[in-house]
């Protein structure tokens, strides 16, 4: 057994009725042939559809084919390649009636349990607002970081969660988080990408490179005057402790608070014309405490004090310098070092077990730090569910697992 296999243990949520969460139980309408394969059960023996769906037709030894036996098999076909994996509709085709993919996001989650407040919430001053990215690619992460904080927090209806979106279908993605969480307390706002895309330069992997990527710059000049304090999360996280902890530290008069690195190379993070232009590296000299690396997927945020500092406007000015001189490789986090390193307050470093998703190229697996866990965060190339869905995960993707709502489905034919 892997030693995170233990873990899981730990981590394992659990429903409302103190159950264990449970993936979906294949229809009951399916059974599974020798090989494994899904196969729709013939309620009526004598009465199969023109080519037996109860036996495979590449297992068939011998066969006969009609017109609409063909036209079947090429829409079955179509349908499979076109649309597996997601939520089904129906279609009918002669005698049958082929399932095929439906458009709606909502079908694509199970509704999560229902959480409610324990007894010790302030009813007045608990509120806790968290922020977070919502994209069409990385939905699925979202939902299990939402179902991970609501699991682990004694006060859930206390959470107010903001959402920021560069997608069109904005609010088709809302749906499918009101469908999976129907009391969730959740705002969108949209993001406009024309903000920052002329901005970006170039990173190591593409999907640094996404406007999304760079909307928590913009966070304290997108959320209502009434936010004064968030915490933002990235979307391949899994928070397996209470987020109040986290949420209400201590800032001691910073703008941001995050677990820091000292250990890390933080001159890896900047470029030889960097370190050899003074002006340019002269930026960290002077400052209250030694530069190091932090992590910008898990951060509490003072955002009265970011707004009043003026720091969206510091933060873009390093992207200019980058679209000029290419001074770093990553994306939005080195223009947040360039502005914070040093000026942050430090947390625990149980608050962001970061990297488990191996590093920027390959995405190889990679183990947990040891010490006490809060949070973990696929941060890296490789992310949970993909490794998961490929049957090629590593140990630490299993502890996101249970957290997952996706709905596993894929096209079926049926009598009609």
């Amino acid at each position: 057994m892997y030693p995170s296999a233990l873990l899981t243990f730990a981590f394992f949520p659990h429903h409302s009725d103190g159950g264990p969460a449970r993936l979906l139980n294949p229809s009951p309408t399916i059974s599974k042939d020798q090989g494994g394969h899904h196969l729709p059960r013939c309620p009526l023996p004598r009465r199969q559809p023109p080519f037996g769906p109860c036996v495979p037709p590449f297992r068939r030894q011998t066969m006969s084919f009609n017109n609409s036996g063909i036209v079947a098999i090429a829409i079955f076909i179509i349908v499979i390649i076109l649309g597996a994996g997601h939520a089904v509709t129906g279609a009918r085709v002669g005698a049958m009636m082929i399932r095929q993919p439906s458009s709606s996001l909502a079908h694509m989650f199970r509704e999560a349990p229902a959480f409610w407040n324990g007894p010790e919430c302030a009813a007045d001053d608990g509120r806790v607002d968290i922020a977070m990215t919502l994209d069409a690619n990385y939905l699925r992460g979202t939902m299990a970081a939402v179902l991970s904080i609501l699991q682990h927090t004694a006060c859930p209806e206390s959470m107010v969660f903001h959402f920021l979106t560069t997608d069109a279908d904005d609010r088709g993605l809302a749906a499918a988080l009101r469908a999976s969480f129907p009391s969730l307390d959740l705002r969108v706002y949209r993001f406009d990408p024309s903000r920052v895309r002329d901005r970006i330069s170039r990173s190591v992997r593409q999907e640094l490179d996404q406007p999304l990527n760079y909307a928590r710059v913009y966070l304290a000049d997108t959320l209502p005057a009434d936010v004064r304090r968030v915490t933002y999360l990235d979307s391949d996280v899994v928070v397996v402790d209470d987020i109040r902890a986290l949420a209400s530290v201590d800032l001691a008069g910073h703008v941001l608070a995050a677990p820091e690195y000292c250990h890390a190379n933080f001159s890896s993070y900047f470029t030889d014309a960097f370190w050899s232009h003074l002006e340019l590296n002269g930026t960290f000299r002077g400052r209250r405490r030694p530069c190091c690396y932090f992590n910008t997927g898990v951060m509490v945020m003072d955002v009265v004090k970011w707004r009043a500092g003026g720091y969206t406007r510091r933060v873009e000015e390093w992207m200019a310098v980058q679209k000029r001189r290419r001074i770093y490789h990553l994306g939005s986090l080195p223009p947040f070092l360039l502005v914070f390193a040093g000026h942050i307050r430090a947390v625990d470093h149980r608050w962001n077990q970061h990297g488990l998703g191996g590093d920027n190229v390959e995405g190889r697996c990679r183990g947990l730090h040891p010490g006490p866990i809060s949070l973990l965060h696929w941060s890296g190339k490789g992310k949970p569910w993909l490794r998961l869905d490929a049957r090629r995960p590593c140990s630490v993707d299993y502890l996101w697992a249970p957290y997952d709502l996706y709905r596993y489905s894929s096209p079926v034919i049926e009598e009609w």
